[in-house]
C-alpha cells in the first residue's frame, strides 16, 4: 500500500495500454499516489494536478501531520478494523461531515453507496493500510526531494480545507507550481464544487 508501489502499478497499466505520457490527477490519498508517480516517472508525467491533501515527507510535513484533524493518519490495524466493522457508515459520515465545507453536498445516495463498498470484506483493511504506509511514503518522498519536479503542477485546495497549503507543499517539491483555491469548498472538491473543480482541471 505504499504509494511508490501503487505508482508502479499505474505505470504498468499505462504501459499495457501503450500510453507513454499522461496528465496525472489525484485527490486525497490519490494526491499522494499522483505525487509518487510524478517523482518516480517524471519523463512519463506531462502535467501533475494534486488536490486538497498533504504529501508525506514534503515540508511542512512535520507540522501538518501533527494537526488534530489528521488523527486518522495513525489509526489502523486489527483493533481499528474491529471497532469500525458494522459501523462503516458512522465512521465515514464523520469525515464527510467534518471535512466538508457544506456536508449537505455529500448526498444520501453517495453516502449509502460508499458505506456499502467499505463494508465489503477486506475493504476497510485496505483503507487503513493506505494510511499505515504513510511513514514509508514520507521516507520515499524525502529522497525524491533531491530532484525537484519540473513538469507543470496545479495545486488545488478547498477554501474551507487545505486551501493554499496545497501550493505551499508543492512549491517545496516542484519548480513550476500554479495555485488555485476553490471558493465555498471543503475537502470534497468534486462533490462540493464539481464545475469549478472540473473546469480547473
Amino acid at each position: 500500500y505504499d504509494k511508490r508501489t501503487q505508482a508502479g502499478d499505474i505505470r504498468s497499466v499505462l504501459a499495457q495500454l501503450n500510453i507513454d505520457q499522461a496528465d496525472v490527477v489525484g485527490h486525497d490519498i490519490g494526491t499522494m499516489v499522483a505525487f509518487a508517480y510524478a517523482a518516480r516517472y517524471p519523463d512519463k508525467t506531462k502535467r501533475l494536478i494534486v488536490m486538497d491533501a498533504p504529501v508525506p515527507g514534503i515540508p511542512p510535513w512535520e507540522q501538518i501531520v501533527r494537526m488534530p484533524a489528521l488523527w486518522h493518519f495513525s489509526f489502523g490495524g486489527p483493533d481499528a478494523e474491529r471497532l469500525v466493522k458494522g459501523r462503516e457508515r458512522i465512521y465515514l459520515d464523520m469525515f464527510w461531515n467534518e471535512f466538508a465545507g457544506d456536508p449537505s453536498k455529500i448526498d444520501e445516495a453517495t453516502r449509502v453507496h460508499y458505506a456499502r463498498l467499505y463494508a465489503k470484506p477486506g475493504a476497510m483493511h485496505s483503507a487503513f493500510a493506505q494510511f499505515l504506509s504513510i511513514p514509508q511514503d514520507a521516507e520515499d518522498n524525502q529522497k525524491s526531494l533531491a530532484t525537484k519536479l519540473t513538469m507543470p503542477v496545479l495545486a488545488i485546495g478547498g477554501a474551507k480545507s487545505f486551501g493554499q497549503n496545497e501550493a505551499i507543499v508543492m512549491r517545496n517539491a516542484a519548480t513550476n507550481v500554479k495555485e488555485l483555491v476553490i471558493p465555498n469548498a471543503g475537502h470534497w472538491l468534486m462533490e462540493e464544487q464539481p464545475q469549478a473543480t472540473v473546469g480547473a482541471i
